[in-house]
């Protein structure tokens, strides 16, 4: 029904922005990646998803197709709402989630309100059997990767997250390195990355 809405950012609110064009102000809810991005009285385009249900009908706003791709993968999956797909989107970026099944990262979703240790473990089964990373650009995401490469990328990931790291940092790290032959290597390696982000 909506591909986007392009015009002036009127407001930003918490969870949402309205955006005006031609005089009607369009009421957009968007993660806090999007709103981040919007700043009140400048132009803005927003790709949308039109959601309807017997409780209400509303806009989605997204400020890239990878967002808004991740978004409707997400409200496929059995007991995640539009809400709680949103709540993803506001702590997680497409690539983390990307990342967190690659690498079988249930931690990732820790912070995010509405997703429990089940529920966490549910979505990576369920993005992983239905989904085809091929157009999510960037880290090791690739569908060409090999399988002990992302076998030693999750037992990186797990290890740190052992160590105390939050899963987002932990994924994160790991996904920005190249490949190594040992998990060790790659450990060694995302401390030395997270050293520096501090």
């Amino acid at each position: 029904m909506f591909a986007y809405i392009k015009g002036t950012v009127a407001d930003v609110l918490l969870d949402r922005a309205v955006i005006e064009t031609n005089g009607v102000g369009y009421e957009l809810i968007c993660s806090q990646n999007t709103l981040k991005r919007m700043l009140t009285g400048t132009e803005f385009k927003a790709l949308v998803h039109f959601q309807m249900s017997q409780d209400a009908v509303a806009l989605y706003g997204f400020h890239d197709e990878e967002e808004r791709t991740m978004f409707r993968r997400l409200i496929t999956i059995s007991k995640i709402g539009p809400k709680t797909a949103i709540n993803a989107l506001s702590v997680l970026t497409p690539q983390d989630i990307v990342t967190a099944v690659l690498t079988e990262n249930t931690a990732v979703f820790d912070n995010v309100s509405g997703i429990g240790k089940k529920t966490a473990a549910r979505v990576l089964l369920e993005l992983k059997s239905t989904t085809d990373f091929a157009d999510v650009s960037g880290g090791f995401a690739a569908e060409s990767d090999v399988s002990s490469d992302k076998a030693i990328r999750t037992e990186a990931v797990a290890a740190l997250v052992a160590l105390g790291y939050d899963g987002v940092s932990a994924g994160r790290a790991v996904a920005s390195l190249p490949d190594a032959d040992r998990v060790e290597d790659m450990i060694t390696a995302a401390l030395k990355q997270l050293a520096k982000s501090r």
